[in-house]
């Protein structure tokens, strides 16, 4: 795969991007972690992860995109509307129509365990970003499209039930990022395969995953 930019100018974007809005990125990681834990207890409401995961997508899409990756890579303005329009997606299935309901739980088999892993993999992401070897500010840590991705893919399969047409962007994004993982050196990112898996599988053959118990 050949990148429109380099190594450094793509830390160079993240140093810009945290520089100027870790307070933002800050606020978005403590509503996310306080949503899962919601979760956790059983009791979330579905038109608030709706909400939370539309504004990830908003946020990644327009601000991170839009505002920063298209300074050196003019595929991003392709991401960022694609990214926009997933946000809409999740608005208007989650908030307008009220379609999505989550829960975690032993019954939900391999599903259900994997719901809890990349939630938990989202929240950890920028700890996992540092124990790679990468410094602040020039790191991807969290309010970017990766972790978004992971956040999502982790909600959608603890979803009752996923409408397919929620889950084609970010699927698609877990292979673009995945298989980017390597080149850019950041390893973390290489749990997007796996998330695209697991997505894929759900997206193709729904309940594949519920039906499967964990060993």
């Amino acid at each position: 795969m050949n990148l429109p930019f380099t190594h450094d100018q793509f830390l160079d974007v993240f140093a810009a991007y945290n520089s100027t809005l870790w307070p933002a990125a800050l606020v978005l990681w403590l509503l996310t972690a306080g949503t899962v834990a919601w979760l956790a207890t059983g009791r979330a409401a579905g038109r608030a992860l709706a909400a939370l995961l539309a504004v990830h997508w908003l946020w990644s899409g327009a601000v991170y995109h839009l505002g920063y990756f298209t300074t050196i890579n003019p595929a991003a303005r392709l991401f960022g509307l694609a990214f926009i329009l997933e946000a809409g997606l999740i608005a208007w299935f989650g908030l307008v129509r009220s379609r999505l309901q989550f829960r975690w739980g032993r019954d939900r088999g391999v599903r259900g365990g994997l719901a809890v892993f990349f939630s938990v993999y989202a929240l950890a992401y920028p700890l996992l970003i540092l124990a790679t070897g990468l410094t602040w500010p020039r790191m991807p840590a969290f309010g970017v499209p990766c972790p978004t991705t992971l956040l999502t893919v982790g909600v959608l399969l603890s979803a009752d039930t996923t409408p397919r047409m929620l889950g084609i962007i970010p699927l698609a994004w877990c292979f673009i990022g995945g298989s980017a993982a390597l080149l850019l050196g950041v390893v973390p990112d290489l749990g997007l395969i796996l998330a695209g898996a697991a997505l894929l599988i759900e997206l193709v053959a729904p309940r594949v995953l519920s039906r499967a118990r964990a060993a």
